[in-house]
């Protein structure tokens, strides 16, 4: 296999935000950078803002002043392609059209020796159209780095159909000797990152869009429950509705309008209306001049006093154990019943936590509050799951809509006492955090499933890529297989349009009682 030499000079194509910071990551590495850019003035201003970007991190002792001049002299821009002659890499970084991509690429082509590594970042184009078009296709692959390249750690090293193995090698050690971690996968729609995560989108913008809750107490439960660096709102926002919304339309367009990735009418008003996020001053939250919002207030709960004493008949509340004992740490009398005989109130005989008047609290299998009803008249109150229920800040209840008011308060007080904040959600199907799990984790099974990619480096991407408190696949096996089933039935019941199906991998998995990372 070829290495590729510090000495060797790399060729970086388009001289964007994505183009000049792979060029410094390459340079920080020890190579002789050459950026090329359509408008020869947006290559030399790169050169410019690399050189400033290096002197930032001198500033924050993340480099000497040695190391970041002999960095920013070994970049320079060019104006021709014909001076890339004897890079051994060329990154393409232009705009995201397969036409544009596919002449920049043939001309390179023509330009580099038979040796060199030819690549390009795009988030979204088919490697494997883009290669179609060059000589050699099989030294082309994907070399997909993400924003900020500089901080950022992963790169997703994408096969496409003609790709050789021996140049998937070379881009994988060419990624760690720039000091990135190289995951591989398949030339599928969105490779990795980009599929597996459109649910957190899509299923937050769904449940705007059913009234289940509004944007912010979304945003604040997925972030405060399932430990989300930031929700779906705010990030959709930060990225740019109209760039997010694309993402998605691609993927929809490349699956043959999949249902499990249809955009929603929620972003494509946004984008209709301008609202596109931070860059335009508002998108689904409104923003001061300085970037922060202004109108992103979760809804929550008064305090409300919990009852002294409560029964949990013959239910271990599985994914929320650990917050029973919060519970009972925070005073309240929790009582453990392993058989609904054994339960003072005779009347107690569903499992589930069984509140003052009659009423029932159960952790969210999927199914809805209302199907609980029967058992409890007086009302059921669904908790939805938290990453950590150990140390989760907020937790969110989906009653049922008849569920009576002292019944709702005592289920209120009884998670105020473990010391979480409390947010209602209408009574939906997997309230909002399991169902978004659910949905990564069955995602992440069906690209495993298919061969696009392995178990190890889709928890990989998706902890580097995206900051998720798990990978999904590990996520998984901790709630248990069957629970992310039972969520994904009880969705698809409610909405049989496909897009909950199950994956026929994860069925099989929780059959034969296997662990999804060894899948």
């Amino acid at each position: 296999m070829a290495v590729v030499s510090r000495d060797d000079p790399v060729a970086i194509l388009g001289a964007g935000t994505m183009g000049v910071g792979i060029a410094e990551v390459a340079a920080r590495a020890g190579h002789p950078v050459r950026l090329l850019d359509a408008r020869p003035i947006a290559a030399a201003d790169g050169v410019r803002a690399i050189a400033d970007s290096l002197g930032r991190q001198v500033d924050r002792g993340r480099l000497s002043r040695t190391e970041a001049d002999a960095a920013a002299r070994r970049v320079c821009a060019v104006d021709d392609v014909a001076e890339l002659a004897g890079c051994a890499v060329a990154v393409e970084v232009v705009v995201e059209d397969l036409s544009a991509k596919r002449t920049l690429m043939r001309t390179v082509e023509d330009v580099l020796g038979p040796h060199a590594l030819l690549a390009s970042n795009t988030s979204s184009i088919s490697i494997t159209a883009l290669g179609a078009a060059l000589r050699r296709p099989e030294r082309f692959v994907g070399l997909h780095f993400f924003n900020p390249a500089p901080r950022m750690a992963l790169v997703e090293v994408v096969r496409g159909a003609a790709t050789s193995a021996q140049t998937v090698e070379r881009a994988q050690a060419l990624a760690r000797e720039w000091g990135k971690t190289p995951v591989t996968c398949n030339s599928t729609p969105g490779f990795i990152v980009n599929r597996v995560a459109r649910p957190f989108y899509g299923e937050a913008q769904r449940l705007a869009e059913l009234g289940a809750a509004d944007p912010a107490t979304i945003d604040a439960v997925l972030h405060e429950a399932g430990e989300f660096p930031l929700g779906p709102f705010a990030l959709t926002d930060l990225i740019g509705q109209d760039v997010n919304l694309a993402v998605s339309r691609s993927v929809w367009e490349q699956t043959f309008h999949d249902p499990r990735y249809t955009p929603t009418l929620f972003q494509q008003s946004l984008v209709d209306a301008g609202r596109l996020g931070r860059k335009t001053g508002r998108g689904v939250f409104s923003y001061a001049g300085d970037g922060t919002g202004v109108d992103a207030a979760p809804r929550t709960e008064p305090p409300r006093e919990p009852p002294a004493r409560v029964e949990v008949v013959a239910d271990d509340f599985g994914v929320m154990a650990a917050f029973l004992e919060r519970i009972d740490s925070g005073g309240v009398d929790v009582v453990r019943v392993p058989d609904a005989e054994d339960a003072e109130d005779a009347d107690a005989t569903a499992p589930g936590l069984h509140l003052p008047g009659g009423g029932l609290m159960r952790v969210t299998d999927g199914s809805t509050a209302r199907s609980w009803t029967v058992e409890a008249p007086a009302g059921v109150v669904l908790l939805d799951w938290a990453h950590d229920p150990r140390t989760c800040a907020r937790v969110a209840l989906m009653p049922s809509r008849d569920c009576r008011p002292d019944v709702l308060a005592a289920a209120v007080g009884l998670c105020q006492a473990a010391g979480a904040a409390v947010s209602l959600v209408a009574d939906v199907a997997g309230g909002i955090v399991a169902r978004t799990v659910s949905m990564l984790v069955n995602e992440a099974v069906d690209l495993v499933a298919r061969g696009d990619a392995a178990a190890n480096d889709v928890d990989i991407a998706m902890l580097l890529g995206t900051g998720y408190p798990s990978g999904p696949l590990e996520w998984g096996d901790r709630v248990e297989s069957w629970r992310i089933a039972s969520v994904l039935a009880e969705l698809h019941e409610e909405t049989p349009t496909g897009r909950y199906r199950l994956s026929p991998r994860l069925d099989e998995a929780v059959a034969g009682e296997e662990k999804l990372r060894d899948l």
